[in-house]
């Protein structure tokens, strides 16, 4: 395995080596683990860059910005394109994040750090995504400015965000509809309850739907662990062997922590034997794995579970495939990119590995939702690729989740943060297909989503380069459609797994 080769492919599909292993730092921690290039100095309102300008083919449109005036024609009560605004109830509440005009909703984000990469395209299909919004009449006669800080996946920086997110003036947002990390979200969870604000992390932790957070951070889509129930048993299922034998690999921290449960807890039930336990054994950040493959081979499972990062997998399911691992392979969202692809590890991951998500992925069901994010991006987007098709749709259902709890919160006549809050966990959010019905109301073990997504690796399908106005694909087969296994779906979920 080359791995100078793999960091470059995975630094050009905006994937640093390390991704998304800033949700498994600890507050002190996280600092570390931001990208060394200088932190941007402040993002204004309204991300900029977030596409260039089209050229004028007519063929792909420019990513408007939300917060450009109306045209000098444009009446009262009318969006930017003069449809009639979404007036709403005669009478609505407000207090901050709010004028006659404009809801601000708020983005604390990495865009500087180790999970830029993947965090930009959630930015940009959320912003795209209010477009779209604003331009169909908004909510309660207002228009939705989106509100971007870059986070650097640090988090001091983002306390600085959330203190000016939180003002309580119109300068302030309403909601934050997305926090990129465990630990940054986590550091301002009491924050949240004193200013009667919600925030969506980029994390999926199992504390976030124990309800540890006081109801103040919705959790979107299912869990580490839960996913991880489902995926052990999906490849049990798939094994030629009657009772397979499973290896565990799994990064310290709260992320392999959690998911190094969920496998444990499918493993008992299922009745495997547990031949290697490599939890919290893995090392990031482009250390030599080589011990923890040859451990592996001399184990020999019949299947594995994975919760690393993408550099990880690479050198470890490459390294032991070509040792004469014959397993079956699957690992939590985080430890997959498509960018692998160009990789030497192609072939092993097209033989052996199954992707799990917590979404459909883009263009792998007819669902209304993805006929409507591949419509809207594909127009909307003038630079989007297929490397970052996963992306997009998680920044998408975010922003669905948003628009959602907003439209509720008008209707009830009461757009104050309080009001917001309340409306937050009385909403059943239907995603449209793109992920499975929820709603944040009840206990954890009656809310939380037991569903999650498997695929297979089309290898010779992926078009990673191409721009998504084309036809093109990811690589992504779908093989279970919101997928709850046995075990998941008859665990007692009342507190978080364990996770250190």
């Amino acid at each position: 395995m080359k791995r100078t080769r793999l960091l470059a492919l995975l630094a050009a599909g905006g994937l640093v080596a390390a991704a998304w292993l800033g949700f498994r730092q600890d507050p002190g921690s996280v600092e570390a683990a931001a990208d060394s290039t200088e932190a941007v100095e402040e993002i204004p309102v309204l991300v900029e860059g977030v596409a260039e300008e089209a050229e004028d083919t007519g063929d792909s449109a420019e990513l408007q910005d939300p917060s450009e005036e109306a045209d000098a024609g444009a009446s009262e009560g009318e969006s930017d394109n003069g449809e009639a605004l979404d007036e709403g109830p005669a009478e609505i509440a407000t207090d901050f994040g709010v004028d006659d005009n404009t809801i601000r909703i708020g983005l604390s984000a990495d865009q500087s750090g180790g999970l830029a990469g993947l965090v930009q395209p959630m930015i940009d299909a959320q912003i795209a995504y209010f477009d779209q919004v604003n331009e169909t009449g908004g909510i309660g006669g207002r228009e939705i400015e989106v509100v971007v800080l870059d986070s650097a996946l640090d988090v001091p920086t983002q306390l600085d965000n959330y203190a000016e997110l939180a003002e309580q003036s119109a300068e302030g947002v309403v909601l934050i509809s997305h926090s990129t990390g465990f630990a940054p979200t986590s550091a301002i969870t009491d924050e949240l309850a004193n200013d009667d604000l919600i925030a969506v992390p980029l994390s999926w932790n199992s504390s976030w739907s124990a309800g540890s957070s006081g109801a103040r951070v919705f959790e979107l889509h299912t869990n580490y662990c839960i996913e991880a129930m489902n995926g052990v048993e999906f490849l049990a299922q798939q094994s030629s062997v009657a009772v397979p034998t499973i290896a565990i690999l799994t990064l310290d921290g709260e992320y392999g922590r959690d998911a190094a449960a969920g496998a444990k807890i499918a493993a008992q039930a299922l009745g495997l034997e547990l031949v290697f336990d490599g939890e919290a054994q893995i090392i990031g950040g482009g250390e030599d794995l080589s011990a923890i493959t040859r451990q592996l081979v001399a184990a020999d499972p019949d299947i594995v579970w994975i919760a690393s990062g993408a550099e990880e997998l690479a050198q470890i399911l490459n390294g032991s495939a070509s040792q004469g691992l014959d397993a079956l392979w699957s690992g939590n969202l985080p430890s997959y990119h498509p960018a692998l692809l160009g990789t030497d590890a192609r072939d092993s991951l097209e033989s052996f590995y199954f992707p799990s998500a917590y979404t459909a992925l883009w263009g792998t069901n007819d669902s209304a939702g993805m006929g409507n994010v591949i419509a809207e991006l594909s127009e909307r987007l003038v630079n989007g690729t297929y490397a970052d098709a996963d992306a997009y749709i998680l920044g998408w259902t975010q922003a669905i989740f948003s628009e959602t709890v907003l439209r509720h919160a008008a209707e009830n006549g009461d757009l104050t943060r309080a009001g917001i809050a309340t409306a937050a966990n009385e909403v059943t959010v239907d995603f449209q297909g793109l992920a499975p019905t929820q709603s944040w109301s009840g206990a954890p073990n009656e809310s939380v989503v037991r569903g999650s997504y498997l695929y297979r690796i089309d290898a010779a399908a992926a078009t990673l380069d191409t721009a998504i106005t084309e036809s093109g694909s990811a690589g992504y087969v779908l093989l279970e459609e919101n997928f709850v296994g046995e075990v998941a779906a008859s665990h007692e979920f009342t507190e978080p797994c364990n996770f250190g």
